[in-house]
């Protein structure tokens, strides 16, 4: 009977203390991101870089147009899910790639140099 009355005591105790705590648990906006890092990269921008140095800590960052699930062991093309974008669909001769985004998200645009201009013979 002690025993009994002793676990309840320790398991109510500590739902209390849970209970309690749970509000520091939520997510806040704002702050500082703070994660170990092996090495200094040239930028933060991941569409700049292609390095592990700049994708690993801009991937807590920054959401994707899609994600492998989680869920499932092995990544492959039956895995992809959607995260900012709705959905995906090819152009009919394969080369353009469009995704619809979610509503309320706001997509940018980026090049990673722009095209050459000339207006030397030959060229156009």
């Amino acid at each position: 009977m002690i025993k009994n009355f002793s676990t309840a005591t320790v398991l109510g105790g500590l739902l209390v203390a849970m209970s309690a705590a749970s509000p520091t648990f939520a997510q806040q906006q704002g702050g500082i991101l703070k994660l170990p890092h092996f090495d200094s990269p040239a930028s933060m921008s991941i569409l700049e870089e292609a390095t592990r140095a700049t994708v690993q800590p801009m991937m807590g960052v920054f959401n994707n147009l899609l994600l492998y699930d989680q869920q499932i062991a092995q990544s492959s093309l039956e895995t992809v899910r959607p995260e900012l974008a709705t959905n995906w669909s090819w152009s009919e001769d394969g080369k353009e790639l469009t995704f619809p985004l979610r509503q309320g998200v706001n997509g940018t645009t980026a090049s990673r140099s722009p095209q050459p201009t000339s207006n030397a013979p030959g060229t156009s």
